[in-house]
């Protein structure tokens, strides 16, 4: 079995970790915040999982990446997620028919319209 993951934070970290929770950045980053804090607080790996339903392997990446990248680590890499799947001529599209009957439009429907 490994040694204890824990992080140890400045005041100033704390401080900045704790205002994330308010702050307008996504979801996935105000968690991972809470969980460098709680682990700064002395909570297990395996309670921090089960407190958030991750994996601890999850925990624990989070936690690794605060240690080799510090903030930036919070956030994700660009290029991950989905690729859009609509383009500029696809939007341009989308507004005029907007503009012409404002109303919602599946995507069968916008495929009739633009034949």
């Amino acid at each position: 079995m490994g040694s204890r993951l824990r992080v140890f934070l400045t005041p100033e970290q704390d401080k900045t970790l704790f205002h994330l929770r308010t702050a307008d950045v996504p979801q996935k980053v105000k968690d991972r915040a809470e969980v460098i804090r709680l682990s700064a607080h002395g909570w297990y790996v395996e309670k921090i999982a089960a407190h958030f339903h991750w994996t601890a392997q999850t925990v624990r990446e989070v936690l690794h990446r605060w240690e080799h990248l510090g903030l930036e680590g919070l956030w994700e890499k660009p290029g991950r997620g989905g690729k859009s799947r609509w383009a500029e001529a696809d939007m341009v599209f989308l507004e005029k028919c907007l503009e012409q009957e404002p109303r919602t439009y599946n995507s069968v429907q916008l495929e009739v319209l633009n034949g």
